[in-house]
């Protein structure tokens, strides 16, 4: 590892962040583009810089800016929401290609299309799901259209669409299938294991509540197209990148099964470069010119990033950084690829 380089390049990219997103409510705002059902209904959380941490063979070789003060993740959140769709895999409750609607008895999932509906299909984008969720229906999501790749209206499994609201619908599922919330899961099972600080957070919608067991819970969301999602520190972030890097483990206890990090990193068949919610650079796409052995997730257009690189044994997450691309580029070329 060339260290002198890469503690050049973390000063060059904690000096240009997307401050725009100090006033979070018009930056959120500008970057959404539907035309419809533009209200907010999550918390927000302003942009305090640019911030990030580089782990290198199970330990921190850099970090810029405060990597300790939670930012919002975006679509971060989304792989997130994989984690914890692992730990119910786990626990024999989530079986990938069982249709939900078998073991989540709502409205949701009723109806010769949305029946069909599996777990597979929701945890690679794939579901089509047809409908409406805490206000929002699936239609209104321009995001829907952003990677001109998509494909709509076809069965479940036969087309693909990064889309917020089937998101929700997948967090709403296993809120349903734990019976509890999903915060509580990943404090529990995964966050506190793994020593992460008590600043991260993960949040709903004023409207995204449900009764489980007499009890009023939130369902938090799976992205930041309407607020909330997760609030999370570079340093927490990283950890989870750890977790994925070390196959399931750390410091010797499993916390993730291995089938899983295998399951979520595998190509979706209509979308080869996306898997169990997290991107796969195999074929160079979303990231060309970066190590084709990375996985990442990705929120706000690679803003803010977690990229995992095995050939490199590398964790790097990135809080409100331009340029994501210049910087995976910069990182990966003073490590020595062992793959």
């Amino acid at each position: 590892m060339d260290q002198q380089g890469l503690g050049r390049i973390v000063r060059e990219f904690g000096a240009r962040w997307t401050s725009d997103a100090a006033d979070i409510e018009a930056y959120l705002a500008a970057q959404v583009s539907d035309t419809s059902h533009r209200e907010v209904v999550g918390p927000l959380l302003a942009a305090s810089g640019a911030s990030g941490v580089v782990r290198v063979g199970g330990r921190e070789v850099a970090a810029w800016g405060d990597p300790d003060v939670p930012e919002m993740a975006f679509s971060v959140t989304k792989s997130v929401v994989s984690v914890v769709a692992g730990l119910a895999f786990d626990d024999g409750l989530l079986v990938p290609d069982q249709p939900v609607r078998q073991v989540v008895d709502v409205p949701e999932f009723r109806g010769p299309h949305n029946e069909r509906i599996t777990w597979r299909h929701l945890l690679q984008q794939s579901s089509q799901w047809e409908g409406e969720l805490w206000g929002k229906p699936a239609s209104v999501d321009a995001q829907s259209f952003r990677e001109g790749t998509e494909v709509h209206g076809t069965p479940p499994g036969e087309g693909w669409a990064y889309n917020d609201v089937r998101m929700n619908l997948l967090a709403y599922a296993l809120t349903l299938l734990f019976r509890r919330s999903l915060p509580d899961v990943l404090r529990e099972r995964v966050m506190d294991p793994m020593g992460a600080s008590d600043r991260w957070s993960w949040h709903g919608y004023r409207t995204s509540g449900v009764e489980i067991d007499g009890h009023s819970v939130e369902v938090v969301s799976g992205g930041a197209h309407w607020g909330g999602g997760l609030f999370v520190p570079a340093r927490d972030l990283a950890l989870i990148g750890q977790l994925f890097l070390d196959r399931g483990t750390c410091g010797g206890t499993r916390l993730l099964s291995a089938e899983w990090v295998d399951q979520s990193w595998a190509p979706c068949p209509v979308k080869p470069e996306y898997g169990y919610l997290w991107w796969l650079n195999d074929e160079q796409i979303p990231w060309p010119g970066a190590p084709a052995t990375g996985r990442s997730a990705r929120g706000n257009g690679g803003r803010h990033l977690l990229w995992v690189d095995p050939a490199r044994e590398l964790v790097l997450a990135s809080r409100w950084t331009e340029e994501p691309l210049d910087l995976i580029r910069d990182v990966s070329s003073t490590i020595r690829s062992t793959g």
